[in-house]
């Protein structure tokens, strides 16, 4: 009785798998970010009604391309259960809210613009990419409080000692702290912060080289690394899935010596009932 919907399904599940498929929706997907880049220009006034064309014709193709994908899930709810697929779901379905011609014309324009972020959910690399990028966050935050830790005591420093310098830069903390802020980025900061200050204090270079050293070469390079370990094992974990790459291929190994480990074990216990 299911077969028909079987066979519709494993359809649309090749469908969904095949390459020329995926190709044809990203290239959707820039057409649909130049279009919106398009429509910044005074000079596509006048191919406006094309435009619109367009742009009903891309959230057409994409309400096509999301029912493909959920119809060749065995159950729709197995559909939702990824994230991106809700991402996608959600983008899909906001840019076809019909704002144009009310007051929420910017609500609408900022959500055709969004619809550029599925680049993120059709390719793998950039799916790992995000990923690493959000796991690698909650550690790159205790980095970020001791930065912020490091940044608060130079500030008090710098204010009690520098403050008759300019009034400006190391006026109060929150200044002094806009400040080395400035001076972490290295924008205009010799000319504009530490001259000044050496004109007063000679030996005030101390307290700028030791705090650039601490932000730009030792915080830096945690944050750096942090960013590289996540993205490791997130990279070992798409290679596991796709079966293919050198993670793949030592799992498999793991794989057999564990199976023969097991047969090994069964063995010797036959073995031992023998002898009994």
């Amino acid at each position: 009785m299911n077969q028909p919907f079987d066979t519709w399904q494993a359809r649309f599940e090749r469908l969904r798998s095949n390459k020329i498929f995926e190709t044809c929706v990203i290239a959707i997907i820039i057409i649909s970010a130049l279009l919106v880049g398009a429509k910044t220009y005074e000079e596509t006034s006048r191919f406006e009604q094309v435009m619109r064309v367009f742009d009903m014709a891309v959230t057409g193709f994409f309400l096509v391309e999301i029912l493909i994908r959920m119809a060749a899930e065995k159950r729709l709810r197995d559909f939702f259960k990824k994230g991106w697929n809700i991402f996608d779901f959600l983008i899909v379905t906001a840019s076809m809210i019909p704002l144009e011609d009310s007051e929420m014309v910017l609500l609408a324009r900022l959500l055709r613009i969004f619809r550029v972020l599925r680049l993120v959910s059709m390719i793998p690399e950039l799916r790992m990419l995000v990923s690493a990028l959000f796991k690698s966050i909650p550690r790159m935050g205790y980095v970020a409080l001791l930065m912020f830790i490091i940044f608060y005591i130079y500030a008090a420093i710098g204010s009690f000692l520098f403050h008759d310098v300019d009034e400006s830069l190391w006026g109060n903390i929150s200044l002094a702290m806009l400040t080395l802020f400035q001076v972490a980025t290295f924008e205009s900061w010799a000319t504009a912060v530490l001259y000044p200050t050496m004109e007063h204090y000679g030996y005030s270079w101390i307290y700028f080289l030791s705090f650039i050293f601490l932000n730009a070469f030792i915080f830096l390079n945690m944050m750096i690394g942090i960013v590289l370990d996540v993205m490791q094992k997130e990279n070992t974990l798409m290679e596991l899935e796709s079966g293919e790459g050198e993670a793949a291929e030592l799992h498999g190994l793991r794989s057999d010596v564990r199976e023969l480990r097991d047969q090994l074990t069964r063995m010797e216990a036959l073995l031992q009932q023998r002898d009994r």
